[in-house]
């Protein structure tokens, strides 16, 4: 997701967007799924971290390093949500880090009932990643997640929109 004065764009078609460019990032291979949550919600927010924040989020694809832990998706997921409700040294946790932290949790958990890499993707269990389902599936769930987490962003007021009103 390039840079965008999200002001631009109405809720649906921001998240639409961020879908879009999640999506794009790993369908393209220019990362998987962790970094390209990262990546889209970073440059949600205005790039409050530099560029090479992804890097933060290279050894969670699948699985945590193709462990097939927790989703990697989820995992960007949840650095992501810290971009915007984390603390640094000295400052207390803010009051909604863990709740929203959940919330992410349990949104998967009600879509794929697992937040596990080799549990939501299962069907193709020993392919190592290499067929073109198992990449469709995961694409589309970094996806989700990334939408998911730009939808709490607005509804929380750290990301604002063009209003319904001034979209007619």
């Amino acid at each position: 997701m390039t840079l965008v004065n999200t002001k631009e764009f109405t809720k649906d078609e921001l998240l639409d967007r961020v879908t879009k460019d999640s999506e794009e990032l790993f369908r393209t291979g220019t990362y998987f799924c962790s970094e390209s949550v990262v990546q889209t919600i970073n440059e949600l927010l205005g790039m409050p971290y530099g560029a090479d924040v992804v890097k933060l989020a290279s050894g969670f694809p699948i699985g945590m390093g193709k462990a097939g832990c927790l989703c990697g998706a989820v995992s960007g997921g949840q650095m992501a949500l810290g971009m915007a409700y984390g603390r640094v040294e000295g400052e207390p946790m803010p009051a909604n880090m863990f709740e929203i932290s959940k919330k992410l949790h349990d949104y998967i958990m009600d879509e794929y009932k697992s937040n596990c890499c080799r549990v939501i993707t299962k069907q193709w269990k020993g392919d190592n990643f290499a067929s073109p389902e198992r990449k469709a599936h995961c694409i589309t769930i970094t996806g989700k997640v990334a939408r998911w987490i730009a939808n709490e962003l607005i509804k929380d007021g750290k990301i604002e929109v063009k209003s319904e009103v001034e979209a007619v």
